[in-house]
């Protein structure tokens, strides 16, 4: 059984839809709540709207504190039991990298395909970016284009959201945004 819940958070209204498999996935906000729990009925159309269970508390409890920059929200977000049964092969391993990028840290789509040792698949890797079901719990905002270029970003807002996001996170890790350093 499918269900969605919306929550508030210091960026807007927020949603997360749970199985019994684990966290199906999750929606940054979008203009407003309404429109936020649009999106939600609209991704998950199976889904019915249902009070969280304690597990899914917890994910919206990371997020929130996640998105108003406390930097220990990282370590509990990665905790999370995802539902990937719909997720491709090659969008789960681009993910599980993804989820790996401590705050505070950017990877390119071409690190992560060099990661992948597939270093043609830069292009690959932004698509399975853009296609992320669980942003921020898979933090796609970390990654950049090549050069430090933001990139594209699928949540409303586009790119300013992804860099919002990337300076909440700067904040957090004692850092001014620009200074947010590459893994490698």
């Amino acid at each position: 059984m499918l269900q969605f819940s919306c929550f508030d958070t210091a960026l807007g209204c927020c949603g997360i839809a749970w199985s019994e498999q684990g966290i199906k996935g999750s929606q940054l906000p979008e203009e407003n709540a309404g429109l936020t729990r649009e999106r939600m009925r609209v991704r998950f159309r199976t889904a019915s709207e249902a009070a969280p269970n304690a597990q899914v508390l917890r994910a919206i409890d990371a997020i929130q504190r996640l998105l108003a920059g406390d930097p220990t929200a990282h370590a509990d977000l990665l905790e999370l039991a995802l539902d990937q049964s719909e997720v491709a092969e090659f969008n789960q391993r681009v993910h599980a990298i993804t989820r790996q990028i401590p705050l505070g840290q950017t990877l390119t789509y071409g690190e992560i395909a060099l990661m992948l040792g597939q270093p043609g698949a830069a292009r690959a890797v932004g698509r399975a970016e853009g296609d992320n079901p669980f942003a921020p719990i898979v933090p796609c905002h970390r990654v950049l284009g090549a050069k430090g270029a933001s990139g594209g970003f699928s949540a409303h807002g586009g790119a300013q959201t992804k860099l919002k996001l990337l300076a909440i996170e700067a904040a957090a890790a004692g850092q001014m945004a620009a200074e947010q350093g590459a893994l490698f």
